[in-house]
């Protein structure tokens, strides 16, 4: 079962949970079956909150099935989740006095059952995707650090579906196994252990262009009827990154079609213009004063303005509200519990508020919303001959927000926290789409409120 039905059948799910949940209301409410008139009154008000409701659980991150686990984790989204759209239904029904109900018993009969029922039944979806759904085995042709990477990212992510049955070291490193895995130093050996562990899916970290032997034991396997699937593509599927390390130019070259965007991007300017007009309208009136409680925090301006890169290599002058001190400020990249961040500074970051004078480079078509977050010329200078492709994140424009920043991890600035924010934006750069820009600037909501991210 594919990740796409899984996620369908966990919207079917939740939808019937809501209807059901509005039904046992009105039964228990009124101690008889609802008659047709009251359930209509109340089902297509319902309905309409109902689809704010499916709306918060995806920013909530509800639908995301690496958070799929009966874990403390999932119930402390899954409670955020129902109490933001419980307040939610309160302000819609008493702000909305055309509506002919005004359900204040039932709304609160309706939360407590529909969180009961709510629970029960992710319970039991996150419980049949460990324990019951039918696993996809998969093996590996080739070891290296994203393998062992993955094999313990799975062990730990049962419910994702995937059991690795053996892994084949075509190199021959010594290893028996790994993580209870057994690891099998002869090639010719594929075919018989494709059978008889049933695999489904071979996982090709060795690339077969490389070696005919490879090839010739690949080609025979085909009667099999087993998929094969190139590692990067695998480990993008289960990170949401890009294993830099396992890369090349090819994959630059059979992944970024960047002809084919040229529709998308006319409608990424257009939706970027309107938001940031819209944005700037809406907010000029406060930035006076926002500018006033800055420079009575600390001396200095205003704005913060500094030459960072964008799209093509191209520098422009980033616009941000002020929320460090200019006194003994190296202007050094920015690390975490920075003590050059004034206190209302550490507001205006934890709110991204000091983010919002960067309309006017959207406006002026330097950055967008959604995209690789942009840097200082000289710290990409120095990275491009650290980190392998660095350069090639310049090949869309800078965004607001963006892939890596909805991740939920802290990266720092250091090379190995780089590594992986570019990880993230090679992800973005050879995925995007206006759903997945859509996708982004929902989550930022969660992760503002969270305060996580950078």
């Amino acid at each position: 079962m594919d990740n796409k039905l899984k996620k369908i059948i966990l919207l079917a799910g939740d939808i019937g949970i809501l209807y059901l949940s509005l039904y046992l209301t009105l039964l228990i409410r009124y101690w008889d079956k609802p008659t047709s008139s009251l359930w209509q009154s109340h089902v297509w008000p319902f309905t309409i909150i109902f689809a704010a409701w499916i709306l918060i659980f995806y920013i909530s991150n509800l639908y995301d099935l690496n958070l799929a686990a009966n874990n403390a984790n999932f119930f402390r989204l899954t409670a955020k989740g129902l109490l933001i759209t419980g307040l939610l239904s309160v302000a819609f029904f008493y702000l909305t006095p055309q509506i002919s109900i005004a359900p204040k018993r039932n709304l609160l009969i309706y939360v407590v059952i529909f969180a009961v029922l709510f629970s029960l039944w992710r319970q039991f979806f996150n419980w049949s995707l460990k324990s019951y759904l039918p696993k996809n085995n998969i093996a590996f042709v080739g070891l290296n650090n994203q393998v062992l990477e993955l094999i313990k990212e799975l062990k730990q992510k049962p419910h994702l579906g995937y059991s690795v049955a053996f892994v084949v070291d075509d190199k021959n490193t010594g290893r028996e196994s790994i993580e209870g895995i057994q690891i099998f130093n002869d090639v010719s050996r594929l075919y018989s252990l494709i059978s008889s562990k049933k695999i489904t899916n071979i996982i090709l970290t060795s690339d077969p262009h490389q070696s005919e032997e490879l090839r010739t034991v690949l080609f025979g396997c085909l009667p099999l009827k087993i998929s094969y699937t190139s590692l990067p593509n695998f480990y993008e599927n289960i990170t949401g990154r890009v294993p830099i390390e396992s890369i090349n130019q090819m994959w630059f070259l059979e992944n970024l079609s960047e002809g084919r965007k040229s529709l998308f991007g006319f409608t990424k300017r257009l939706y970027d213009f309107t938001l940031a007009l819209l944005i700037l309208f809406g907010t000029l009136i406060f930035w006076p004063v926002i500018g006033i409680i800055i420079k009575l925090g600390s001396k200095g301006p205003i704005f913060f303005r500094q030459t960072r890169t964008g799209k093509g290599n191209k520098p422009f002058k980033i616009i941000k509200f002020r929320t460090m001190t200019v006194m003994n400020n190296n202007f050094s990249p920015t690390a975490k519990d920075d003590n050059r961040i004034t206190k209302f500074g550490s507001f205006l970051r934890k709110t991204r508020i000091d983010e919002i004078p960067q309309v006017i480079n959207i406006l002026s078509g330097e950055m967008s919303f959604v995209g690789p977050r942009p840097e200082r010329p000289e710290l990409i200078e120095e990275l491009e001959g650290k980190i392998p492709f660095y350069n090639e994140r310049l090949l869309v424009k800078p965004g607001i927000t963006g892939w890596d920043q909805i991740s939920g991890e802290y990266h720092s600035p250091s090379q190995e926290d780089t590594l992986k924010k570019l990880q993230y934006d090679l992800f973005y750069i050879k995925n995007r789409s206006i759903y997945l820009d859509i996708s982004i600037l929902l989550k930022t909501i969660t992760t503002i409120i969270s305060h996580k991210g950078v």
